[in-house]
Order: structure tokens, then sequence, then C-alpha cells
């Protein structure tokens, strides 16, 4: 197959690519160098038809096979994290307190390769092929949605995307078929009581009390009001509030997030949480503000799409039945809303090269001999796309 051995061919731009990208990150809505340095890469090896935005950094790349054909879709996200890298490589982050930490950096490296291998033939293509680099997966709604808006599934008939995944060997692909992520919603919630000197507490109303009594019945919810086999997760990660230790509290603020894997009890359970805290609120002589911030969908990954998946990864890796979803988000569950499509884990685990570090570790990094079974099935998936 020429796609494939063109992309062994860019083996060593494919690194490149990504060890620029890794050396020179950019957070979620600041990824105008990491645009950039795509865009004059693509155009260096010959690919014409590049849009771009005005009000965000997304590059989005069309290969025409011929007009009357319609798109496949590929998108590799392009933002990294606030973190310091703690790994000593050529290729280290040179951002102080930011790095690729999650692996999008692969992910660009391998659409590019992908997208270079396309365009030498793009005339001999069974597809047209639509490359989505996209910004700001990392931020809490993600910036799928607004790509969705501005019309970059127009003509796709479906799309695939890829994260690289430490928990998997470098030569392993994960699949799921259905329910793959979970939705990632967010909450914050403000609690306003009624100061007084702590010898004399019944002269006032007790905030940080009151937030004791909210956290404790948000966390029986899902124990004593979701289906049991609909798994559901309500997290606590801020709670601030006091002012000195003899003083009532007047105010508190806690923020968390929810994740479920079945819309409806996505939909329930912001009624749930709310009519526990007006009830204690009440009860307590307390007034509250509460805020529900809906988040990225569950990801639920179609099973023929799956098919043509597994079909195309046995060509060049071990595919692995992940089995069960994880409670993690991905804005690609946007896509996936509006166009069939499935999301894979490609494994980058290798022991000797110490790349089996989790993501979000300050010392993640990744096989790079991974980069290039990404980008061969990728173009396997057109040879075996029905």
């Amino acid at each position: 197959m020429k796609l494939i051995k063109e992309i062994e061919r860019l083996k060593d731009l494919i690194i490149e690519v990504r060890r620029h990208l890794h050396m020179y990150p950019d957070l979620s809505n600041q990824e105008k160098d990491t645009r950039d340095y795509l865009k004059a890469v693509l155009e260096e090896e010959g690919i014409e038809n590049i849009k771009t935005f005005d009000d965000n950094f997304a590059l989005v790349v069309d290969i025409k096979s011929d007009e009357k054909k319609p798109y496949l879709a590929f998108r590799a996200d392009m933002d990294a994290l606030p973190i310091m890298e703690k790994n000593e490589k050529p290729y280290k982050s040179r951002k102080e307190g930011i790095m690729h930490a999650c692996g999008h950096d692969g992910h660009c490296a391998v659409l590019s390769g992908f997208l270079i291998a396309c365009n030498k033939y793009k005339n001999e293509l069974p597809f047209n092929i639509r490359g989505i680099f996209q910004p700001a997966e990392e931020a809490m709604e993600g910036g799928s949605e607004e790509l969705i808006k501005k019309g970059v599934l127009k003509g796709v008939e479906a799309i695939f995307g890829l994260h690289m995944y430490p928990y998997l060997k470098t030569g392993e692909i994960g699949y799921k078929y259905g329910e793959m992520m979970a939705s990632a919603d967010m909450f914050e919630l403000e609690i306003f009581g009624k100061s007084a000197h702590g010898a004399r507490p019944n002269e006032g109303v007790d905030a940080i009390l009151t937030a004791a009594l909210i956290i404790n019945s948000l966390n029986h919810i899902v124990s004593r009001k979701i289906d049991p086999l609909h798994p559901a997760v309500i997290s606590m990660g801020t709670i601030k509030g006091g002012k000195a230790p003899n003083i009532i509290c007047d105010y508190v603020k806690i923020s968390g997030t929810v994740r479920t894997l079945n819309d409806n009890v996505r939909q329930n359970i912001k009624e749930m949480m709310e009519n526990a805290i007006y009830g204690i609120c009440k009860s307590m002589d307390a007034k509250f503000e509460f805020n529900y911030i809906f988040g990225n969908p569950e990801l639920v990954n179609d099973n023929k799409m799956v098919d043509i998946l597994i079909e195309a990864a046995k060509k060049y890796a071990k595919p692995v039945d992940l089995k069960l979803p994880v409670m993690g988000g991905e804005d690609f569950a946007n896509y996936l809303k509006v166009v069939k499509g499935a999301f894979f884990r490609l494994g980058c685990c290798n022991e000797k090269k110490e790349t089996c570090y989790p993501q979000h570790h300050p010392k993640f990094d990744l096989d790079e001999d991974s980069l290039i079974i990404g980008a061969k099935i990728f173009a396997q998936i057109l040879k075996e796309y029905r």
C-alpha cells in the first residue's frame, strides 16, 4: 500500500514534528505558535487547502480526491498542560511550567504524517480526507463544540481519533464498543450564612456546618439515588471558607465535578443535587447559589466504526478490548453526537525507554515508535472503511 510506504518514509519528519511541539507547548486557547508551526510544515510538504480561523487557533486541512466523494475526518488535539516537566530529554519543554503531559504533541505528529502521505497520493484516495487540528481539548467545555458550529463536519461521513495510552504497550491499541468515556460536568456552590462569635453559635448561621452536611448528602446521591447499573461520580475538589478559629463562618464556596455514562442520569443528577442543597440550607437558615456547568457529553463509539478500526489496526498492532469505560472525559464525544465514528487508545508504553508514566504526570513521555503505528492505522482505515 503506497500510503503505508510513504508514512514509513516520513518517520523522521513525524518524530521531528512531535519533538518540536513537545519543546514548545501551548496551553488551551493559546495555541497560535502550535498552529503556525503545523501550518508551515504542511505547506512545505505541498498541502494547499488549509483553513484557519480568526477567533480560535484551529487548523482544518482538506485533501480532496473527488468533489463527489464524502469526507472521512481525523482529529488531533493541540493543547498542553500547566505542568512542570521533570524529564531530562533533549526535547524537554522549553516553556517553564508547561508541558505536553497528555500526548497531544504525538496526536498532531500522527495526523501531520498521515495528511502529508495522503496529499502525495490524493488522486488515488477512496475518500476525501479532512484533518482537524483542534485547540482547547483540556478546557472545561472543549474546543470541538465551537468547531462543529463552524461547520468542520460538513460533508463528513465518519470521524476517527486516537489518544496516546501509557497503560498499553507500544504495538497495542485499545478499543471499546459503545460507551467509552464519561460526560464531564462541573459545579460551583456558594453558601451564605451569618457570622457570630464562636462562643455564641446560636446567634449565627454556620456556613461551614451547612457545607459539611451538604457534602455528606451529595455523596449519598450516587449510592442511594442512582441506579447502580449506571455509573456516576460526584467529587468535591475545593472548599474555601472561614476567617478565624473563633468566628462562625458566614461564607463557603465549594466546587467539584460530576461524571456519568448515561445521559438520563446526567440530566437528573443536577436536580437531585439542587434538591439536597435546598433542603439542607433551608433547615440551617442559610442561603445558596448553585451553578451547574454542563461540559462534554459521554463518548459513545459507533459499533460498526469500531469493527473497521479493529480490522485496520490488526495489520500493525494488537487490538485490545478495553471492556470497561472510564470516567474521564474527552471532547471528541461532541463529534460523535453529530456523525458516526470511533475513538481509540494508542499504546505508547516502553519500559526500556521509560515511557510508561500516566498522563498528566510530570515525567510523562511516549515511545515515538507508536506514532508511526498510529499513522498507519489511520491510513489502513481508508482501505477498510465501507
